[in-house]
């Protein structure tokens, strides 16, 4: 039987009270947004009004704090960094300053100018902070989390280390886009076999010696868990990869632990940040 693809990748169809979780969230992340009187909201790294960086900085966090980068998710084409505030709760608790980031949407951008709005936002932080930095997503941000592990650096400043980011975390991403060119929110995203190809981070020589974790609900569908599952394994050798499933979580669900201080994937998210900064400039 042929994979239906626009049934695999449809993760509102496949979760019908998705409305009620983006309204929690919208909720929530109001909430930690007012209890973060110290958060610095809107830093620009860019010059379109999406392209900003709120910084929320770890619970007595020291000059040598560890720094994460958020990124959202939203197929490339929708939703905004400032509904994703409380995905820095649980990495806050624990010390580790996080910036959750912004970008231009599809179809105004391609992919490709996304990625390049990720790696400016992460040498923007760099400039700033001079901090290696460890950079987790969801959906789409997960996606572009492994293209940011797979960057070599100097190629784009010599005065960056080559390992700016030496650590991803990526949550039910996409990693080999393909598949996109067959679903309906190609129209958006206006993909071509070459063009996927070309954003796909599975395909890319990622530098020897990265970290990625390759994170998905327990409950998606198959293509997502077949994504997450041959980026771990496609990556293996070169780079340290882990593989997880997250029991009964599906595509939104399986970001609420990042709220909370003492969920396993808090702890793995501090975990990567802490070794990140750990590393020798």
């Amino acid at each position: 039987m042929p994979i239906d693809y626009e049934k695999e990748y449809d993760n509102r169809a496949r979760v019908p009270e998705h409305p009620a979780i983006f309204e929690r969230w919208q909720r929530e992340t109001d909430a930690y947004r007012a209890a973060s009187p110290g958060a610095q909201l809107g830093i620009a790294y860019g010059p379109s009004p999406r392209q900003t960086i709120d910084l929320f900085r770890g619970k007595d966090a020291k000059a040598d704090a560890p720094l994460a980068m958020f990124i959202h998710g939203g197929w490339w084409r929708a939703l905004s960094p400032s509904m994703f505030s409380q995905m820095a709760q649980g990495a806050n608790a624990h010390g580790v300053s996080v910036a959750v980031v912004g970008y231009d949407l599809c179809p105004a951008v391609s992919i490709a100018a996304i990625v390049e709005q990720m790696r400016t936002a992460c040498l923007t932080l760099w400039h700033t902070h001079k901090k290696r930095i460890m950079v987790y997503g969801h959906s789409a941000g997960g996606h572009l989390a492994a293209c940011m592990a797979a960057t070599e650096w100097t190629t784009l400043d010599p005065r960056a280390p080559n390992d700016l980011v030496p650590a991803a975390y990526a949550i039910s991403g996409v990693f080999d886009l393909a598949p996109l060119t067959h679903v309906s929110q190609n129209a958006d995203l206006k993909l071509t076999d070459k063009t996927a190809h070309d954003v796909s981070p599975l395909f890319w020589q990622v530098p020897v010696g990265r970290t990625l974790d390759a994170v998905v609900g327990g409950i998606e569908s198959s293509e997502f868990l077949r994504q997450s599952k041959i980026i771990a394994e496609g990556w293996k050798g070169t780079a340290q990869t882990r593989y997880e499933e997250i029991a009964g979580a599906n595509h939104f669900t399986v970001l609420d632990p990042l709220t909370d201080p003492a969920s396993a994937m808090t702890r793995r998210v501090v975990e990567l940040a802490k070794q990140t900064q750990n590393l020798a400039l």
